[in-house]
């Protein structure tokens, strides 16, 4: 039994170093693949704003006690945290859906107030470019966030998500809503699978985070994408 015990201890070491080195390597790569593109400060900026994005969803998932594994990068694409979803009410998924791009608006906001402390360019581009990437996320379509949390909203929460949604595009003026829109309509009359009970505050969640986002967009110069 002490043996078995002994073995068992190990392969768990093994297969942790295993899924560790995983993230090492994957995230090296995808530092590399955006230092290459945009130059060492903004690639390593923007690869640092795509692990917090991911570091959301891996703390809420948990903080709720349930497994999840370090992210994984693919340079060109994204990342991505597995976890073992089954058995999960679609509630608490939508949630750690969202945490995802409620984190980037955060670390948004940090870089925002570097700018404003430091004036330097670099982290009004990382602040803009973070925000504008997870405003993006949150359209709700299957691979993105958005696609996982609108899963737990009702046809009329998808409805309310859709007029929000065309609320902040005629008042911000950023195309990036009408996307939501669009996508948030498609879901509401078309999608199905609705579930058997409303879920108002992943709703509020849900609007939240994509004005916090839109709204720190609006404030962004835009020009400081530029920046390298």
């Amino acid at each position: 039994m002490g043996t078995i015990a002994l073995l068992l201890a190990k392969g768990k070491f093994l297969l942790t170093a295993l899924f560790k080195l995983k993230f090492l390597l994957s995230f090296a790569a995808f530092i590399g693949l955006y230092w290459a593109a945009f130059g060492m400060k903004f690639g390593i900026g923007f690869a640092v704003l795509i692990l917090l994005h991911e570091m959301g969803h891996f703390v809420d998932i948990k903080r709720r006690g349930l497994p999840a594994e370090m992210p994984v990068f693919l340079p060109g694409l994204g990342a991505y945290v597995r976890w073992q979803a089954l058995g999960v009410p679609l509630e608490t998924r939508a949630a750690i859906s969202l945490a995802g791009p409620l984190a980037g608006f955060l670390v948004s906001v940090a870089c925002a107030a570097l700018w404003w402390q430091t004036g330097d360019p670099l982290w009004a581009a990382l602040a803009r470019v973070g925000a504008v990437l997870n405003l993006l996320n949150l359209i709700p379509i299957w691979v993105l966030d958005g696609g996982q949390a609108v899963l737990a909203l009702s046809k009329v929460e998808r409805i309310v998500l859709l007029v929000a949604s065309l609320a902040l595009w005629l008042l911000l003026g950023q195309n990036m809503f009408f996307l939501v829109a669009v996508a948030a309509g498609y879901q509401a009359f078309f999608g199905g699978d609705y579930p058997a009970h409303p879920s108002v505050g992943i709703t509020v969640y849900f609007i939240a985070v994509l004005t916090a986002l839109g709204l720190m967009v609006q404030v962004l110069p835009a020009h400081a994408l530029g920046a390298r």
